[in-house]
């Protein structure tokens, strides 16, 4: 069985908001077992909505849409309905009262505008808004079905897990759809596709996907069976492959990110560890502190952005930034170590370079960036080049950064 998404709104047209929707609506069906073949996007127009909603019938077994069941004259979504399944528009009281309600619990005053989502059409059925106002529905269209969803994600969401996802299950013949992602980072798209292509040609039930980000590579295994346990144990046959072949570059699983990864291994070693920033200005610092917990492991951080900074906060040598330059591999392994020192750690990390757009020349362009990692026994350092804007550069310094407390941690486990 198969299904389309149809988002609708000018501004998503106009990419004033950005469509959470079409993402969160494909990942659910897919989990349970029905397939997304296609997406489609139409603004506030009811002939070019229409015209959409008649395209995917004629193609999908069901019609899901997001948007266009608020109170003001650009939502159409119901009228549109209400014309393709020659049913007029009736006052549904069971409604009305729950928008009454809902503005009632706000001490707000009841604007006549919002009487428009009471109206739906006749005989059809229509679910619950718990969060908003706007009523989802339900209607038959010869053997295919429509299912429409108010916009705001905060009511979208509710809405489908608590109402829709029951039926769909229904609908998939119980059908089972599992998924696991295996992240990965340290190697670019193409160098994971060379280790897994066959993996990637896979046919169903079980599938692998793969997903480039900025600083990460993920591999999305997905397996359809009828049983959790059967969908599981294909799943568990592919991911043997996948850690077999790429090993030390995967970080973790999931929900799981690189910064938890690191946090939890840091924690689990007993290992502390501070910050000193230059380029990446507390990116580094801010992702560790993010995660939960982290305070057991995560000391200290500093931003020495001008060269001064690095010198009185850090004791940096002055001969060093001269002769080196603040951005250099001799700068960085001092900031490393004195931070290390400085707040009694059992690694120091350092981060210094040129996010641009401005400041390159020819022997230092933009996107070089040295990482150090003092530890008692060694300092590593490292000599990056990254591409992309400055917020691209800083994140993907600050990405490197954390693989390379995540390989210490490594190491130090076979070191004990």
């Amino acid at each position: 069985m198969n299904s389309e998404i149809i988002s609708i709104g000018t501004e998503l047209l106009l990419g004033h908001v950005i469509n959470t929707n079409a993402s969160f609506l494909s990942e659910k069906l897919a989990e349970a077992g029905i397939d997304v073949y296609h997406h489609t996007t139409v603004g506030d127009n009811p002939v070019r909505l229409t015209a959409a909603i008649i395209r995917a019938l004629g193609r999908s077994d069901i019609v899901v849409t997001s948007g266009g069941l608020g109170p003001t004259v650009d939502d159409i979504t119901i009228e549109v309905i209400a014309r393709l399944t020659g049913r007029k528009l009736v006052l549904n009281k069971t409604i009305l009262k729950g928008v009454k309600d809902y503005f009632r619990s706000k001490k707000v005053p009841f604007p006549e505008e919002s009487i428009r989502q009471a109206y739906i059409p006749e005989g059809l059925k229509w679910v619950r808004n718990r969060v908003g106002t706007a009523p989802g529905l339900i209607a038959e269209y010869g053997t295919r079905k429509i299912i429409c969803l108010p916009g705001p994600p905060r009511e979208i969401v509710p809405m489908f897990e608590r109402d829709i996802l029951p039926i769909i299950k229904k609908l998939s013949g119980g059908i089972i759809i599992k998924s696991k992602t295996i992240k990965t980072t340290g190697l670019a798209e193409s160098q994971v596709d060379g280790k897994v292509r066959d993996l990637l040609k896979l046919k169903p039930p079980t599938t692998v996907g793969i997903y480039a980000k900025l600083g990460q590579v993920d591999l999305k295994i997905m397996a359809k069976a009828k049983t959790s346990g059967e969908a599981g144990r294909n799943i568990a046959k592919v991911e043997k492959k996948i850690r077999s072949r790429l090993k030390k570059y995967i970080f973790g699983y999931d929900t799981d990110t690189l910064e938890s990864a690191v946090v939890d291994a840091l924690i689990k070693k007993g290992l502390t560890i501070a910050t000193a920033e230059s380029c990446t200005g507390g990116l580094l610092s801010n992702r560790l502190t993010n995660v939960s917990g982290s305070s057991k492991c995560f000391k200290s951080g500093i931003i020495v952005y001008e060269n001064e900074a690095k010198e009185n906060f850090l004791g940096v040598s002055h001969k060093t930034l001269k002769l080196h330059g603040a951005v250099s591999a001799p700068v960085a392994i001092e900031m490393a170590s004195a931070i290390k020192h400085y707040a009694c750690t059992d690694i120091g990390i350092s981060i210094t370079g040129i996010a641009g757009p401005t400041g390159g020349t020819r022997k230092k362009p933009v996107g070089l960036v040295y990482i150090a990692l003092a530890t008692d026994k060694r300092c590593i350092i490292k000599e990056m080049r990254f591409r992309g804007s400055r917020e691209e550069i800083k994140f993907q310094a600050s990405q490197a950064a954390l693989n390379l407390i995540r390989a210490e941690c490594h190491a130090n486990i076979h070191r004990n």
